[in-house]
């Protein structure tokens, strides 16, 4: 079995980046400003596989780590991954891991990718959020998990699903245009 890169294996994770990059800076200004991180990791792994899918998230964060401005508010090095919100960030990784094996092994179909984005999510909501939690600490003492939550997970949950719902519809909709089978629903 081959396990090396082909040339299409790493242009799509070139654009994967990309996209991800160009979501990062997308802020949808509310009470709380969110971005098109969480949409970017969810679509490209879904549409992408578990391979090509954490080769693109491990490349994101290497090139935010390394300094390029990739990151929310076009930031990168890795003082942002050390700082408050770096665990999310890390959590892509999780997301990644989870909506790519279950697209895999549970198919394409609607609900499933749905339920894996969201499980991702979660994991990801879990890991940032206790990352949150430690630095913050450290920097201003300790802090609640509710507070913590209030600030870090619960302003984000309906347009995490809606971005969601985004995500799982483009993947059914673009998978047969990368010539890839597509469950239905």
């Amino acid at each position: 079995m081959n396990r090396s890169l082909s040339t299409r294996d790493i242009a799509l994770i070139a654009m994967g980046v990309a996209l991800t990059a160009v979501c990062s800076w997308i802020s949808i200004p509310l009470t709380v400003p969110f971005t098109m991180q969480t949409f970017a990791v969810c679509l490209v792994t879904a549409l992408f596989g578990l391979r090509q899918g954490m080769w693109t998230v491990v490349c994101y964060i290497l090139l935010g780590a390394a300094g390029a401005p990739v990151f929310s508010g076009f930031s990168g090095g890795v003082s942002v991954l050390l700082g408050p919100t770096g665990g999310y960030i890390v959590g892509f990784l999780f997301t990644a891991l989870i909506v790519g094996l279950a697209s895999e092994r549970l198919g394409q179909r609607l609900p499933v990718l749905a339920a894996a984005m969201a499980a991702g999510i979660l994991v990801c909501y879990a890991f940032g959020t206790a990352w949150f939690m430690f630095v913050y600490a450290r920097k201003s003492g300790p802090i609640g998990l509710g507070t913590a939550l209030a600030w870090c997970v619960l302003p984000y949950l309906l347009p995490d699903a809606v971005k969601i719902a985004l995500a799982s519809v483009l993947v059914q909709r673009l998978r047969p245009i990368m010539g890839r089978e597509v469950c239905t629903v």
